[in-house]
């Protein structure tokens, strides 16, 4: 029970979970006096997985995870999923976008709704801002930050930099996986510009690279990639043994994120009016199947009618 109690640590992240949450709660406030009641109850609901996202990433950064991530690989790679999947797959289906908005005074938030959405001064800030939430931009990012922080140089740099492993390593997970999540999530206003079959797609190129990862540093290897555990006090796991522990950890994970998230976008998608064969035709710029009509003889057509 004492690794549950002991080790908790103070980070900058309490503070901005503090304010998101109070802020959050102000614009419900506001946004309750003008809606009805089914609407207020979605938005209590969305509330929820909001302030779930946020205790999974108190949990990587501030609880005992992190203390013992510096000291065990395999907490390490826990940490990674938390940061990177469940914490913004939490965080993007709680929605807080409105409702953070509404925190704001209304002249404060229309001034700047203005500024951002029509200033022609930020006009290269809109311009970035769309090539960032693109979707292969965002599933392409998000790979690209978990392939780089697991490279060795970069990885025993981030554990012997605290500045490194903070603000930079923390923070790339978890932006990137905003984005991921993102294309994958609706979150109110926003919602994913492709289709059921990209996002299955994302969702399991993802996942490969995830489990090539895994592979590499298990089957592949009879070495431990990292110097940071190499030597480390009072540890009596050999590093080889606490890398492939780690990998194990990485690889099966994949199946709590991945086939959860399939599962549900399958089943929005045979619930909509879109069917899956649309949306692979549509990716492909390929234009709708013919209707069987058009394989009938003009002049049955034309009889029919």
């Amino acid at each position: 029970m004492n690794t549950l109690w002991h080790h908790w640590s103070f980070d900058p992240v309490l503070l901005g979970v503090a304010v998101t949450v109070v802020a959050h709660e102000v614009g419900l406030a506001r946004l309750r006096g003008h809606s009805v009641a089914s609407r207020t109850r979605r938005r209590r609901y969305r509330a929820l997985l909001l302030y779930a996202g946020l205790v999974v990433l108190v949990i990587a950064i501030v609880s005992p995870v992190d203390y013992w991530s510096s000291r065990y690989f395999y907490v390490h790679m826990l940490d990674h999923v938390l940061l990177g999947f469940f914490a913004p797959m939490l965080i993007v289906a709680g929605a807080p976008w409105i409702p953070l908005m509404f925190a704001l005074p209304v002249k404060s938030r229309r001034a700047l709704g203005r500024f951002f959405c029509l200033s022609p001064r930020v006009s290269g800030l809109r311009a970035l801002a769309r090539f960032i939430r693109h979707p292969w931009t965002a599933v392409i990012s998000f790979n690209v930050v978990m392939l780089l922080w697991h490279v060795p140089s970069w990885f025993d740099t981030a554990e012997s930099n605290a500045l490194v492993h903070i603000w930079l390593m923390h923070t790339s997970l978890i932006v990137t996986g905003l984005l991921f999540w993102l294309q994958i999530i609706p979150s109110h206003p926003m919602r994913p510009t492709r289709g059921p079959v990209f996002q299955v797609g994302a969702i399991v190129a993802t996942n490969v690279v995830m489990t090539v990862l895994a592979i590499s540093m298990s089957i592949l290897t009879n070495v431990s990639w990292y110097h940071a555990y190499a030597h480390v006090a009072g540890v009596t796991l050999s590093p080889f043994a606490d890398q492939q522990i780690g990998a194990a950890i990485l690889w099966v994970c994949g199946d709590f994120w991945a086939l959860p998230a399939i599962y549900v976008i399958i089943r929005r998608a045979l619930d909509s009016e879109v069917s899956l064969s649309d949306s692979f035709d549509r990716i492909m710029g390929r234009g709708p199947a013919p209707a069987i009509e058009s394989f009938r003889p003009s002049s049955e057509r034309g009889g029919a009618g």
